[in-house]
């Protein structure tokens, strides 16, 4: 189990959410993943964590079929040139890997330092597909639970259209 999975799992657990987990072989790529998951349902999750120069977070979720454009992305932030984050960032700030990027990894985010930013169409998915801080397992769930999540840990979502 990746480090904070237990917590993430007690958390859910004290907000009432239900999960399926399905076990995988790791899986670094959406490509990778799309061949390894079969007939999951749901809506298929990529996950960014990008940075600015004054070091500002934002971990933008969209389905794995956008086009992010990050000079388009930064001027619907108004966050100034983004640019991903680097490893060190992303394990001090979330405490996961590169590769197992996920916004349930804002549970780790205890000084509020991540921006959550959500593509508009995931709210429109009754269900959506994450990693659960490790990219050997996808875990499936609502999507009111996971808003649920994200308000309960206190990092309500910035939504963004991703046309």
């Amino acid at each position: 189990m990746a480090s904070g999975e237990r917590e993430l799992y007690a958390e859910l657990d004290r907000l009432g959410v239900s999960v399926a987990l399905r076990e995988h072989p790791v899986v670094r790529t959406i490509e990778e993943s799309k061949r390894l998951r079969g007939d999951l349902p749901g809506g298929h999750v990529k996950n960014l964590l990008l940075q600015n120069k004054k070091g500002e977070l934002w971990l933008v979720a969209a389905l794995e079929d956008t086009v992010l454009d990050l000079k388009e992305l930064a001027r619907r932030l108004d966050s100034g040139r983004l640019s991903f984050a680097s490893a060190e960032v992303l394990e001090s700030a979330l405490g996961v890997t590169p590769g197992a990027v996920s916004p349930l990894a804002v549970l780790n985010d205890a000084e509020k330092r991540v921006t959550v930013v959500l593509e508009r169409r995931l709210l429109q998915l009754e269900l959506l597909n994450f990693h659960p801080l490790r990219n050997d397992a996808t875990v499936t769930m609502r999507t009111a639970d996971f808003l649920r999540f994200l308000d309960a840990v206190g990092h309500s979502p910035v939504e963004i259209a991703a046309d």
